[in-house]
């Protein structure tokens, strides 16, 4: 804050072509229409109690002047324009710290162009004035303080500077002192804003990167059509080029590092404690401990709670347990629905055989499942029965393929209506893999 803004031109005198500048100057043409004599916002000085406040014009009268002149019927429309520039500084409430355009009769004055954007040791000047009006808050003190720290070496010279203008104002006009100070004060509002404020004079550092070195940035390609003749084998290294580059976009993955560490965190999350080395097993393993209560447990094909907690993850973790296909297809048969398991675990041993044996699977498996007749028919849709039908004709491991994953997906909308409170914890996973594979 102590230090003067980054002006408008280089120090080579070629103007600044940043991002923020392209959009200051369309603003500035428009301010310069604003404060025209003859068509701009009037500007009046008004009476107040004991004194006179110069050069000011009302929040209303900006707005007005946006919908006549730049041809914006809504008026929340016009200010929300007029909010963005009184945000850039280009004119600022006179009682008021929050730079902000109100609809109404409060007072606002056209910041000069010295301080605006495109072109100041304000601190110290304001500590040397005994005015109630320019004590400093309690951010600026903040500021003042860390700003001393800072340039502890040249803090001398700084407050010279702040002197050497302070005595210059002092010799200026009362009413032109009031205003430059007020113009002073919006540029700090602008450029170093109230806590909680946005700062509209940050520079985007992609936008920067990108104006200051355009040859790193992504390229689109596009190619036209040229009147200059190309010859057969450029064209085709040219669409084959167009090839790779596409088929290179389409394999990379399109997932953001936050949702796949999520991801990788709720997985981590939900399975430590089946996790031998973060949590202790219960029973113990009794390779490492001379307790055989395991075996037994894995001998009398009982499924405990905790074994039935892991099959509620997902279906995979049912069909991955022997105990969990056994206990989940008696279930199912006395639904009187086990055909649909009993074909899903068919086709998955239908992929594990030997391929000198697997005509002859599939034959029996179609045989007795989807053959008209079947006498475990399945019910699975149109598209499916009919890519199967084709499928069988050249009999191989992934025949079944489209009918399987048709059984797999289908789900029972009057799963989530049933609460888990009305049955055991294995009953509610048992009706939760229920419906998982066959609809009510």
């Amino acid at each position: 804050m102590a230090q003067p803004s980054s002006c408008a031109q280089s120090s080579n005198g070629v103007a600044d072509e940043s991002p923020n500048m392209l959009v200051y100057r369309k603003m500035e043409d428009t301010i310069a229409r604003m404060q025209d004599e003859k068509s701009g916002i009037p500007i009046r000085t008004v009476k107040s109690f004991l004194s006179k406040i110069p050069s000011v014009f009302s929040g209303s009268d900006i707005v007005q002047w946006m919908q006549k002149n730049l041809n914006i019927e809504d008026q929340v429309e016009a200010l929300h324009l007029g909010t963005l520039m009184a945000a850039h500084g280009y004119f600022f409430p006179i009682s008021d710290h929050v730079l902000m355009l109100k609809d109404d009769g409060t007072f606002y004055r056209f910041q000069t162009p010295y301080f605006w954007p495109s072109n100041s040791v304000y601190l110290c000047k304001r500590t040397m004035q005994n005015k109630a009006r320019l004590e400093l808050a309690d951010y600026e003190a903040e500021s003042l303080a860390r700003l001393q720290r800072a340039f502890a070496r040249k803090w001398e010279f700084i407050f010279m500077q702040a002197e050497a203008q302070a005595k210059v104002d002092k010799k200026r006009d009362k009413i032109e002192r009031k205003i430059l100070d007020s113009q002073e004060r919006a540029f700090w509002d602008v450029h170093r804003p109230v806590p909680g404020c946005v700062n509209t004079t940050e520079a985007d550092i992609k936008k920067s990167s990108r104006m200051k070195q355009p040859h790193k940035t992504r390229k689109v390609i596009t190619h036209t059509h040229t009147h200059t003749f190309t010859g057969f084998p450029q064209i085709c290294a040219c669409l084959l080029f167009q090839i790779q580059h596409w088929q290179a976009q389409l394999d990379r993955h399109r997932l953001k590092m936050s949702k796949v560490a999520e991801s990788l965190l709720s997985f981590s999350e939900q399975y430590i404690e089946y996790d031998p080395f973060f949590t202790t097993p219960e029973p113990s393993n009794p390779w490492i401990s001379d307790d055989v209560t395991s075996w037994d447990l894995e001998a009398s094909k009982e499924a405990g709670q905790q074994r039935v907690k892991r099959w509620g993850f997902g279906f995979d973790e049912v069909l991955k347990d022997p105990v969990g296909r056994e206990q989940f297809l008696k279930f199912l048969e006395s639904e009187f629905s086990s055909e649909n398991l009993r074909f899903w675990l068919a086709v998955q041993e239908l992929k594990k055989r030997p391929i000198r044996e697997v005509p002859s699977r599939v034959q029996e498996i179609w045989d007795e499942f989807l053959a008209p007749g079947a006498p475990s028919a399945i019910n699975v849709d149109s598209r499916s029965y009919d890519k199967t039908t084709q499928n069988i004709k050249d009999p191989g491991r992934y025949a079944f393929q489209d009918a399987q994953v048709c059984v797999f997906l289908r789900t029972g909308p009057r799963l989530s209506l049933v609460s888990p409170k009305v049955f055991s914890l294995m009953e509610w996973h048992y009706c939760q893999l229920y419906y998982k594979i066959y609809k009510l």
